[in-house]
């Protein structure tokens, strides 16, 4: 049987997580390389997602006190206590809150879904697109503009820019619950504006 391919960034945030997790992760890292040895490791939003044929299959995550396991198209597989997670808060979803490799479904359950999530990217099936809650068009923060009108070279570069780059500053600007919060904000964003930067670049690949 090949060696199972590990990422060494996936090693370093194994290496990083508290000491409950570690046998928890390192027995689903094992079951998912043993079902699905095509499996691609990659650290994606801070943390270790597997991939199958191009596409996210499942995710793990290690918190202070406890780990989430989750499948990505789990919306789309059989088992009702998978399909509810997406209508549940995180820690709340199953396998939201595993505390250690006890808390865990039996190998043969793990395996079999395995399977199933691998079929699902196999037959290219997607996850119907979410229903946006945020409005189509973000209104401009005025604090936002007048900064802009007074840096004329940052506020080039952000006119220069797509709608949905614009709109991603505008609205985390607007969602800021306290002026300080918001003035941080604009500071920040006009710094990544200058350099061209997304809102989102620091979670760039």
């Amino acid at each position: 049987m090949p060696k199972p391919k590990h990422n060494p960034k996936v090693d370093a945030y194994a290496e990083k997580a508290e000491d409950f997790a570690k046998p928890i992760f390192a027995h689903l890292r094992a079951l998912i390389h043993a079902t699905c040895p095509e499996v691609v490791e990659e650290v994606k939003w801070g943390n270790p997602h597997f991939d199958y044929k191009g596409h996210m299959m499942c995710i793990f995550a290690a918190y202070t006190a406890h780990c989430s396991f989750t499948f990505y198209k789990d919306a789309l597989m059989g088992d009702a206590r998978l399909k509810a997670n997406d209508s549940v808060p995180a820690a709340k979803r199953f396998m939201g809150k595993l505390t250690s490799a006890a808390d865990l479904p039996p190998d043969q359950e793990l395996k079999s879904w395995i399977k199933e999530a691998m079929a699902l990217n196999e037959q290219g099936l997607k996850l119907p697109a979410r229903k946006s809650s945020t409005p189509k068009e973000v209104g401009m923060p005025a604090e936002f503009s007048e900064k802009l009108q007074i840096n004329p070279g940052v506020k080039s570069i952000f006119d220069s820019k797509s709608a949905s780059f614009q709109k991603e500053y505008k609205l985390w600007i607007g969602e800021a619950k306290t002026a300080a919060t918001r003035d941080k904000r604009i500071e920040e964003a006009l710094s990544w504006i200058a350099e061209g930067k997304g809102r989102f670049w620091k979670y760039a690949k």
